[in-house]
């Protein structure tokens, strides 16, 4: 099973949208500044209304990204969050700050470079020893592209070969950067990592296309692919 989170979630209609299509997680933006961020009580409004409508909801997940940790630890508190996705340059120290403080689970983002490729990772081990202190301390780990300034959410990718290289050496984590549902059942048996991470791509003209979200979970699984919405 490919476990699949959709981000960037705005509105209730749309965690219901992706709570019936199956996803298993739903991510809430509280990152200053990025153009899905969520006010706290709008926020809060979401994860109390899906649990009432939903019996077993997908696990929400707050996103930030370098910010001090009180603030972190107050909005988990105020709307209730289970899991954290930090998607800056986060410490696996402050992960686990965040992580004893809340209790909630960690998600760390890591970016990936365009000049990332398979040689490289063969060669120097760089990325092994970036993912491995936040593995060790507990956390998932996300891998996205890296875009100079922002931290997600972009809509582009990197070089597959890479993620099914760390894969292959037995690495579980998110695939996330430039997936579409037209695209992530390649990525998905290209790659065969632990869980899909998307927003942009399921968005028609900067909000949630309920069809993309659909045809997204259905073809990130392999008995999905290639079925009609």
């Amino acid at each position: 099973m490919i476990h699949t989170k959709i981000c960037g979630i705005q509105c209730t209609e749309d965690a219901l949208v992706a709570s019936e299509a199956g996803a298993d997680f739903i991510g809430l933006v509280f990152v200053p500044e990025r153009r899905r961020r969520l006010e706290v009580p709008a926020a809060a409004d979401v994860v109390s209304e899906l649990r009432t409508l939903v019996p077993e909801p997908p696990r929400t997940v707050g996103l930030f990204a370098d910010q001090p940790l009180e603030e972190v630890v107050k909005v988990i508190s105020d709307c209730h969050l289970e899991m954290v996705q930090l998607c800056g340059q986060e410490s696996p120290e402050y992960c686990q700050q965040v992580s004893g403080r809340t209790g909630a689970e960690i998600i760390k983002v890591l970016h990936i470079p365009a000049s990332e490729t398979i040689d490289t990772v063969r060669a120097s081990g760089g990325m092994q020893a970036r993912i491995a202190p936040y593995l060790e301390g507990g956390c998932r780990v996300t891998l996205d592209r890296l875009v100079e300034g922002l931290q997600g959410g972009t809509g582009q990718s990197f070089d597959w070969q890479v993620a099914a290289e760390l894969s292959r050496q037995g690495y579980q984590f998110l695939l996330a950067g430039g997936l579409t549902p037209d695209n992530v059942a390649d990525a998905v048996e290209q790659v065969q990592p632990w869980g899909v991470d998307v927003s942009t791509g399921v968005e028609t003209d900067g909000k949630k296309d309920e069809k993309k979200i659909r045809a997204f979970i259905r073809n990130a699984q392999p008995s999905g692919r290639g079925c009609q919405p």
